[in-house]
């Protein structure tokens, strides 16, 4: 049997994505979503680091903000790196499908869709 690494996520963006091109021209977009869950009367909120490619980064550029509502999906990837001599792991979504669910900001009184 093969396995399966698959992350969903519905949450809101921590701050607007971070896009930057490489130097092959590839876009990758980042940012942190927020989830939360009540337990009695606490409630306890996981951040979740995101990394978008390509068209998927250029649609968080031009749509996500801080504050939205969106669904994700991808897989986990958790790599390393050094800094001053220390190893450290970051652990973060690939996303591979990227669903809107705030509407546009200056559209929220009528609530239209997103273009596609």
């Amino acid at each position: 049997m093969s396995s399966v690494n698959k992350a969903t996520i519905i949450g809101r963006l921590g701050k607007d994505p971070e896009v930057k091109t490489t130097s092959t021209g590839k876009k990758c977009a980042t940012f942190s979503v927020a989830t939360s869950e009540k337990y009695k009367d606490k409630e306890v909120t996981e951040w979740h680091r995101i990394v978008l490619w390509e068209q998927l980064a250029e649609l968080a550029e031009k749509y996500l903000k801080k504050g939205n509502l969106c669904y994700l999906e991808g897989k986990i990837q958790t790599r390393d790196y050094e800094q001053n001599g220390q190893k450290h792991y970051i652990t973060e979504i690939i996303g591979s499908k990227l669903t809107f669910l705030s509407a546009k900001p200056q559209e929220s009184q009528n609530r239209e869709e997103y273009p596609f």
